[in-house]
């Protein structure tokens, strides 16, 4: 079985994985990060959203070794060990009704925010409309957003 080096939330791993193992089961499985949730497993869904690099990728479609040397950025690591402005607008909005597909939601929304710090709510609708949330918080879902932008 072939052996991978990966970036994981700043911390390198050696992965033994087959190179079309996707990154979502390695992730869970091989280094306990379940932040990262299991939704379709088709990507259509974005519960499991993870930053590669600046890029919000689906991690149950992307293939271990597609990753190369861009570092992974998961649920757990977003923020390096202080709370980021978006996990502390999701709880002041109230977002989480089930909170399956929020970690997706937030990671999503920070690849956004990386790319566009001040979007408009139309950009907000855009980047985050296929995320999906089987709750329906999409008002609290921008409304978190747009406090994060003015807290920073």
């Amino acid at each position: 079985m072939p052996s991978f080096t990966i970036q994981v939330n700043g911390t390198r791993h050696s992965v033994d994985a087959p190179a079309d193992m996707p990154l979502l089961w390695v992730l869970r499985d091989r280094l306990a990060l379940t932040g990262t949730k299991f939704g379709c497993g088709v990507g259509l869904c974005g519960s499991c959203t993870v930053l590669l690099g600046d890029e919000a990728v689906r991690s149950c479609t992307t293939r271990l070794g597609e990753v190369g040397e861009r570092e992974i950025t998961t649920i757990e690591g977003l923020g390096g060990g202080d709370p980021h402005p978006l996990r502390r607008a999701w709880e002041t909005e109230r977002v989480s009704q089930c909170g399956y597909c929020q970690p997706g939601q937030i990671m999503n929304a920070a690849a956004l925010l990386r790319k566009n710090p001040n979007p408009s709510d139309a950009e907000i609708d855009v980047a985050m409309r296929d995320n999906l949330c089987r709750c329906g918080t999409y008002q609290r879902i921008r409304k978190a957003i747009r406090r994060a932008v003015e807290e920073g």
